[in-house]
């Protein structure tokens, strides 16, 4: 009986595991023996504790503790070597379960794809595909041709149109500076409303210089001097 059948409980003509149930197997033996690791480390610590309580007092017990150290110790050793086999082989039975996985699905995928494309054909979809811009065509035609106003007596010459707008435009010019020049003649020069009236009577005559000023026979000499 193999390895793995002793551990599954089954034998090599029984029917084999399956990834899934060889992972699981794994796991729950990862799990005993780590159980088992942290019982001997235990063991170890203790046996180790009662060698060095009796070695001045107890030497014979002191040896008998080291022994049984010695063979957890071993015990011990045996239990990782045996867990780091288990580790890689859980490891590659899960990658090769990840693969299966992966293979499954795209070999389901592939034949879900041929029978999507089982119906379908090359030829058919180009003339398909030809068939839909042929009709896209028309549609463009028959669109053009129910916005196009002949139908009605509305077809008009767009240079015609345009040599009329530019007429309409130089005569609105041609009356607006019209408009403009008369308004211009219209407004005179502004005189303010509110002059006042030209006076109707005659000037004050200048009064008279007073006599004194006149008798001064001073002045009058200077102004003869001056003469």
């Amino acid at each position: 009986m193999s390895f793995l059948g002793k551990m599954f409980g089954r034998g090599e003509k029984g029917n084999p595991v399956t990834t899934g149930e060889a992972i699981q197997k794994l796991r729950e033996t990862e799990e005993m023996l780590n159980k088992k690791q942290d019982f001997l480390e235990k063991k170890i610590e203790a046996e180790l504790a009662n060698a060095r309580k009796n070695a001045k007092t107890n030497k014979r017990s002191a040896l008998q503790a080291l022994k049984r150290k010695k063979k957890f110790e071993a015990q011990l050793q045996q239990i990782d070597g045996t867990l780091s086999t288990i580790e890689m082989q859980r490891e590659a039975l899960e990658s090769a379960n990840t693969n299966t996985a992966v293979l499954t699905t795209m070999s389901e995928a592939a034949k879900a794809l041929k029978k999507a494309h089982a119906d379908l054909d090359v030829d058919k979809v180009h003339d398909m595909m030809d068939d839909i811009a042929e009709q896209q065509d028309v549609a463009k035609e028959i669109s053009e041709a129910i916005s196009n106003p002949v139908a009605f007596g509305q077809d008009y010459d767009e240079d015609d149109l345009e040599a009329e707008l530019d007429a309409l435009g130089e005569e609105l010019e041609i009356e607006q500076q019209k408009d403009l020049d008369e308004k211009l003649l219209e407004v005179g020069p502004a005189v303010p409303s509110n002059l006042p009236e030209v006076p109707s009577a005659e000037p004050a005559k200048a009064k008279a210089k007073p006599k004194a000023e006149e008798e001064d026979p001073d002045m009058a000499e200077l102004a003869a001097w001056a003469s």
